[in-house]
């Protein structure tokens, strides 16, 4: 599985970007597709999931604020981020695994396939 995140870029606080992560596999609609991100100097940080079942799943930071879908007929996720805040500044990478437990969903070291990751960078 091959994983190519884009649609970062540079933003003023309280704007949004749509970020995308497209998926070279035929499998894709049995993939768990999950974001993360990583601030220098910080761990890797999961932002949200979301399931073959199209269930959500999102870090207590961003709720209500970015939203996670996806499009099995053009293998991609999409993570629109609104209301951005200088903390969401950092590295945003995709992640996709096939067999993940629930339990799991949120643990970096959990997901079988990364992408390369797009830099997101909020202004104040």
């Amino acid at each position: 599985v091959q994983l190519q995140a884009s649609g970062g870029g540079l933003v003023q606080a309280g704007g949004s970007l749509r970020l995308s992560c497209a998926a070279s596999t035929r499998t894709f609609s049995r993939q768990t597709i999950g974001w993360f991100r990583q601030a220098p100097g910080l761990e890797r940080e999961f932002v949200a999931a979301i399931r073959y079942s199209g269930h959500t799943y999102y870090a207590d930071s961003v709720k209500g604020r970015f939203t996670i879908s996806r499009d099995n007929a053009k293998n991609t996720v999409h993570l629109q981020m609104n209301s951005l805040r200088p903390e969401d500044t950092a590295v945003y990478y995709c992640a996709a695994d096939p067999s993940i437990i629930l339990s799991s969903i949120r643990v970096a070291r959990q997901y079988d396939y990364w992408g390369q990751g797009t830099l997101v960078t909020v202004s104040s």
